[in-house]
């Protein structure tokens, strides 16, 4: 693909190229080109994205569609997800360039930029999996954590196949941030999880409230 043409075939291969054989795919995939390419990537999967969350708002599925708003702020995450990719593509190629160059790989931008495109195909699946919290807490954040661990696996492949950074240097780099996904993921679980008892004892006490109130025959 070039900044004249998009191919979206091409970008359909790319993506499951991405998903199904990183390593191959970031050792062929272009560094330089322009800038339009990676920002287009970026709006399709942020589409993409907000489109699954829109569905599962109007199917009252997770945590942004429950209520009489649930419709209309599935639209306004659809609309902010495409926002969010746009601006994450910038700041996620700059934080890239940062652990690159702490690998001792490329710290050109443009390069970076796309190896950040190529890494955000994980937001549809993310948003795919965004109905597994509503029935079950627990495999929510399994999942979540599961696709954390897969897109760093996409990212250190990124890393050292596109931006040829040391590969043991990436390794080490690339299990801190697992750490640091697992330490983080447990506190948004205890969080979470405090949040669903609240609501449950909170929803409880508004139904006992109701039917003492109703007037009885």
């Amino acid at each position: 693909m070039s900044d004249s043409t998009f191919d979206f075939n091409l970008f359909i291969k790319e993506s499951i190229d991405v998903l199904v054989n990183p390593k191959s795919y970031f050792s062929t995939m272009k560094t330089t080109g322009g800038m339009s390419e990676p920002l287009i990537k970026a709006v399709i999967y942020g589409a993409i994205s907000g489109a699954l969350a829109f569905i599962w708002s109007l199917l009252r599925i997770g945590a942004m569609s429950s209520g009489l708003f649930g419709s209309a702020i599935g639209i306004m995450v659809f609309i902010w997800s495409i926002i969010g990719a746009i601006i994450g593509l910038f700041i996620g190629a700059v934080i890239l360039l940062v652990i690159s160059s702490i690998c001792k790989g490329s710290t050109d931008f443009e390069a970076n930029m796309r190896v950040t495109a190529a890494l955000m195909v994980v937001m549809p699946i993310r948003s795919f999996f965004g109905f597994a919290g509503h029935f079950n807490i627990y495999l929510g954040v399994i999942i979540g954590l599961a696709v954390s661990i897969f897109a760093l696996w996409l990212l250190y492949n990124g890393l050292v196949e596109a931006l040829k950074s040391n590969p043991e240097t990436t390794k080490i780099v690339s299990y801190v941030l697992v750490a640091i996904i697992v330490i983080f993921t447990l506190i948004g679980f205890g969080a979470t999880r405090r949040a669903h008892q609240f609501m449950n004892e909170f929803n409880n006490k508004d139904v006992k409230e109701m039917m003492k109130d109703s007037p009885k025959n």
